[in-house]
């Protein structure tokens, strides 16, 4: 029996560019990278030596606060390269992957028959740990404090997000037995969120407690799911794992090989022809796109509009990433363009704008902010698309002041900067929410543990 979540606040932006649900393979990437800087809050320490080879599942380098936690490479191969910044600063480590592959075994395991320290001591082992992620602070998974439950949203409600229910099609055995395995890892319940109309393959599986949410955007987000299910108080702790890593979690299991493929959603106006497309984590941004993207002053996200990151097409896929936008460049002037009537643009209000008119429009934005930087305007935009129970603008301000008692007061245990995404996207005074709540947080984990 599922439990219904229903979303009223919050702000759809409807995008032209989703993908068509074909998906293609894409040939094997001559240069694959892992990033630290993926992997928030991680002080990596290198094992693989440039020159070493390495097979898909071996240890690129681990964590230095814990060192059971390891970070593999995802394709066979040799380590071409380790590009370093400042105070040799380790920003990437780049692979040239073999033309075939070969993977580390790991042994299959019955994920029934497992003890907790058993599910632990594989996820470590292989390298699966870092799909752990934890709130607060939304950090890779502190294995020292166990978690109160356990959430996974396989419900995107993210602008032009990959639709879950197509991307992990037959994929029932994989989550089931990655179901299995994380469930032993925390006393409380394994809640898994779906879409209110939604054929998911998760709403299938046995030993969860199941959701279904509606909504607008944000509803898909996982910090929004917690705090209408079970919200995280002071000294709580949460796990949060996405579908797609579930499924790299399950195949681990099943057959013992860290396979980090994983069906990407190539989206935006720029793409001539938006789909699904199967790529490993890492990848090459060009090689995934080659022949379908529209380079013609194009912004490149590797994940969505809203809380993605920019990158060039000599860069690499998020480890975290199953979606690919590609919109124009907003590096254009518009005349008057604060003192005429709009009706391209989506706004959440209704000044000058007319796209509340047209609610089910697919608009082709760019990346312009439409002003400059300015100090902040306090006009009440923020709590119409901000659904959790907490004063986003008085978080924002804590947060930049750097009053821990008010971010605790203010419920900065709760949130990530995913869910800051919607009130930068509507903020008249161009504030960056995501980098301010992300310094915010960084700061509470380092004062307050």
């Amino acid at each position: 029996m599922s439990k219904d979540i229903r979303i009223k606040k919050g702000l759809d932006i409807k995008l032209v560019g989703a993908a068509d649900k074909t998906t293609k393979e894409v040939s094997l990437s001559s240069i694959y990278a892992v990033k630290p800087e993926d992997f928030h809050g991680i002080t990596p320490k290198l094992v693989a030596k440039e020159g070493a080879e390495v097979k898909a599942g071996e240890v690129l380098f681990y964590s230095k606060s814990d060192e059971r936690i390891l970070f593999p490479s995802p394709v066979s191969g040799k380590v071409e390269e380790v590009i370093r910044g400042a105070r040799r600063k380790v920003l990437a480590v780049k692979i040239s992957a073999d033309s075939t592959q070969e993977y580390k075994d790991f042994g299959t395991k019955d994920a029934a028959k497992m003890s907790a320290e058993e599910v632990k001591n594989h996820l470590f082992a292989s390298g699966c740990w870092p799909f752990v992620k934890q709130r607060p602070y939304d950090v890779v998974a502190n294995p020292n404090q166990a978690p109160k439950a356990i959430f996974v949203s396989a419900y995107a409600s993210a602008p032009l997000a990959a639709d879950l229910d197509f991307t992990l099609a037959g994929k029932e055995a994989e989550l089931q037995a990655a179901i299995t395995a994380v469930s032993k890892l925390t006393e409380g319940k394994v809640h898994v969120s779906v879409g209110a109309n939604s054929n998911s393959p998760l709403s299938k599986i046995k030993g969860v407690e199941l959701h279904k949410v509606s909504g607008p955007h944000p509803s898909g987000n996982v910090s929004t799911q917690i705090a209408n299910i079970d919200p995280i108080n002071k000294g709580e702790v949460v796990w949060v794992i996405t579908p797609q890593d579930l499924v790299v979690i399950g195949e681990l299991l099943l057959t013992g090989k860290f396979n980090a493929t994983r069906t990407i959603a190539l989206t935006g106006s720029k793409f001539s022809k938006p789909q699904y497309v199967t790529a490993i984590a890492g990848a090459t941004i060009a090689d995934i796109t080659a022949k379908n993207l529209v380079n013609d002053n194009t912004r490149i996200i590797s994940g969505n509009v809203l809380s993605g990151k920019q990158v060039k097409e000599t860069e690499f896929l998020g480890y975290y990433d199953n979606q690919i936008t590609a919109i124009p460049e907003g590096d254009d002037y518009e005349l008057f363009g604060w003192n005429k009537p709009v009706f391209n643009k989506i706004s959440a209000s209704r000044a000058l704008t007319f796209s509340w008119l047209t609610p089910k429009k697919k608009y082709d934005l760019n990346t312009n902010t439409n002003g400059e930087h300015r100090a902040f305007v306090v006009t009440g935009s923020y709590e119409n698309v901000f659904p959790l129970d907490i004063y986003p603008m008085q978080l924002l301000k804590a947060c930049m002041y750097k009053d821990l008692d008010e971010m605790e007061a203010l419920g900065g245990y709760e949130v990530a900067p995913e869910d800051f995404a919607l009130t930068e996207f509507i903020c008249v005074s161009k504030q960056p929410h995501q980098k301010i709540i992300r310094e915010g947080l960084d700061l509470m984990r380092e004062e307050l543990g």
